[in-house]
């Protein structure tokens, strides 16, 4: 790391000391460098201004919509949507997703009290070799701390030996593995995401979605039931709460709140920015925030027998103090162990 990313990582975890009992947080967004665009997406991105899937935003549309929505900060990573992989070519993958990350990383150095970075890396697409030396870049010259991977994009196994070698690798520098955890391909079920989690205990898996992602209703049912239920086992596992049903991320917080630390402490509100608006999950969270805080007149019956089972600082956290906590926590660590590395 140079000493621009060391200073703007301090002007980070700074803010969120400072400010940690009242942020509210979107654990998961996606901005693009909107002039990198080519290909199919391009012309469809310069034909509509419709919505498609995975249709990109940059940085700046990205806090346009934090401002309309009233969310202060931001995690960001790439979009996958806006990346086509070359078919043989697994080192022009490489620089492609490079390419990507930088992309996150001067976002955040422009609004480092706005954005949280986080890195991507694919060891289907890059192959392992190439995607381990992404990992370094990440962690060690960009200091991304969290490092992602889709199974369900690139069609790869969650539980598998090239996940296994990065997440090692991940861990060993310090930083905290994230997975797309959804219910929208076979790739990433809930029996995987337990045995990566038991890889490492001390250590936190990020599993966005929460088991929903794309999948429909119907379909992603099971994972969601199999994932609450995962998360009460595993309190390794820190949950991002987007892309999913709406009356299931309610049960989910109820389940959670009612099962106490560390349990409620696990879970994050987010959005999926651009595959869902901030200003219509933030909005949706905050009236069903509303109506979890009035127990007397919910009609779940936990929270009829549980009158005052969400307080104001219960909501507080699940819309950015969470996050916020866990930020400052495993990136201090992250830069300990950077700094003894060094």
């Amino acid at each position: 790391m140079n000493d621009q990313i060391k200073v703007k990582i301090d002007v980070l975890l700074h803010f969120l000391r400072k400010n940690k009992d009242h942020l509210v947080i979107d654990a998961d967004t996606h901005v693009t460098e909107l002039n990198t665009l080519s290909g199919a997406i391009s012309k469809l991105y310069q034909t509509t201004p419709n919505y498609f899937h995975g249709r990109p935003i940059s940085a700046e549309d990205l806090l346009k919509e934090m401002n309309l929505a009233g969310v202060d900060m931001s995690l960001i990573w790439q979009n996958p949507s806006t990346l086509e992989y070359y078919q043989e070519d697994l080192d022009g993958n490489y620089e492609k997703l490079l390419k990507a990350n930088r992309n996150i990383l001067n976002a955040f150095l422009q609004h480092p009290t706005r954005f949280i970075p986080a890195g991507w890396t694919d060891p289907k697409a890059l192959g392992v070799h190439n995607a381990l030396k992404l990992i370094e870049v990440l962690i060690q010259e960009f200091g991304f701390f969290i490092v992602k991977m889709n199974p369900a994009q690139n069609a790869y196994p969650l539980f598998s030996d090239g996940v296994v070698k990065c997440v090692e690798r991940i861990v060993a520098l310090g930083g905290v593995p994230a997975f797309h955890f959804g219910a929208d391909t076979i790739y990433t079920p809930p029996e995987d995401l337990e045995k990566i989690a038991e890889l490492h205990l001390e250590t936190p898996i990020l599993a966005v979605h929460m088991g929903g992602g794309g999948a429909s209703y119907l379909e992603a049912e099971e994972t969601y039931l199999k994932t609450r239920e995962l998360g009460l086992r595993m309190p390794n596992i820190k949950f991002i709460l987007s892309a999913k049903r709406d009356t299931h991320i309610e049960s989910d917080l109820i389940t959670y709140q009612l099962a106490g630390a560390p349990f409620k402490h696990n879970i994050f509100c987010a959005s999926d920015a651009p595959y869902g608006r901030q200003s219509w999950n933030f909005g949706g969270y905050d009236s069903m925030f509303k109506s979890l805080m009035n127990g007397k007149l919910h009609t779940d019956q936990r929270l009829q027998e549980n009158h005052d089972a969400f307080s104001q600082e219960d909501v507080n956290n699940y819309l950015g103090g969470n996050f916020a906590r866990f930020i400052i926590e495993w990136y201090e660590k992250f830069l300990i162990k950077q700094m003894v590395s060094s």
